[in-house]
């Protein structure tokens, strides 16, 4: 059974805004590559985490009103004053009056009430009433994936969550093995998030420190040979063709701070369909994957990956 999605005109890519919270780049640079992103059309991804980085597209956005992009934005946690309060603490700087998509990032109570089916979801619905919340995506860990999973298995989610949203590149799948079958069995809507995984696969293999954590270097050792006989020489075109080779997969989330990055990212997802990799490649990386999801992924500390 397929799940209808209900985010109308969303681009294959959404640019991440994590390196405009970077104060090592200079400003007038994080500014410049935010207008850049900006006219594409493309949607954007944000949050208070990342340092200044609304701000900074606060900046952006008020050199052209007429081109601010649509919105993810980070919101949570426990209770609605919760997630009217992110809401207030994120849209204020950027000057807008409504989130386009909310991810919603649960805890304590709200966690809960999603898995049972509990009043949470009349908050979710009431927000969207209001006009506050256009849409609502939920954010998955590989140690949160069991609340999802019961929320979707028992339907829950159904009208009010249009996508769930993770990291998912060739060395990270972050929805625990039996979320992804049943987000596969039910062809669940899926936003892809860390495109490129950070840096090409041969940099975090032999680069030290390229990869900033340990697992991420052990990863690629076994991913690099995978890219090496796909056919494709470019590790971002294998990164974006990977994620859409899953019919799931509506858009994704990619940062960069460099304009020649995001005239790629762009460039690849331009074109009305994108071609999937070999089936024999995507095979052999959704082993890795399942491996990895038993072995490391939901047996980890939150927060360490």
């Amino acid at each position: 059974m397929s799940t209808p999605f209900g985010i109308p005109g969303l681009s294959k890519y959404v640019y991440g805004t994590t390196r405009l919270g970077d104060s090592a780049i200079p400003l007038d640079d994080r500014i410049k590559i935010a207008r850049a992103a900006m006219d594409s059309g493309v949607w954007f991804h944000t949050s208070r985490q990342y340092n200044d980085a609304l701000e900074v597209l606060g900046r952006a956005f008020d050199q052209d009103r007429t081109h601010v992009p649509r919105l993810f934005i980070k919101i949570g946690h426990d209770n609605l004053d919760q997630l009217r309060a992110s809401i207030r603490e994120q849209i204020t700087p950027l000057g807008v009056d409504h989130v386009n998509v909310g991810q919603l990032c649960l805890g304590g109570d709200y966690a809960q009430q999603c898995r049972s089916g509990g009043s949470c979801y009349d908050d979710f619905r009431r927000l969207k009433d209001e006009g506050l919340v256009r849409h609502f995506v939920l954010e998955v860990f590989p140690w949160t994936s069991e609340v999802p999973y019961e929320a979707l298995k028992a339907g829950y989610t159904g009208g009010v969550v249009d996508a769930f949203i993770f990291y998912l590149n060739p060395l990270q799948r972050f929805a625990a093995n039996k979320l992804w079958d049943l987000i596969d069995e039910k062809n669940t809507p899926v936003i892809a998030m860390r495109t490129v995984c950070g840096a090409p696969v041969h940099t975090l293999r032999d680069v030290p420190g390229a990869a900033w954590v340990p697992y991420l270097q052990t990863r690629a050792v076994e991913v690099a040979p995978i890219f090496e006989r796909s056919g494709v020489t470019d590790w971002a075109e294998f990164c974006v063709r990977f994620a859409f080779s899953f019919p799931q997969v509506r858009a994704t989330v990619g940062s960069t701070s460099r304009p020649a990055n995001l005239e790629t990212l762009l460039r690849l997802t331009s074109g009305a369909t994108i071609e999937p990799l070999p089936s024999e490649i995507v095979a052999d990386l959704a082993r890795l994957q399942s491996r990895w999801s038993d072995e490391t992924d939901i047996q980890a500390q939150p927060w360490t990956m």
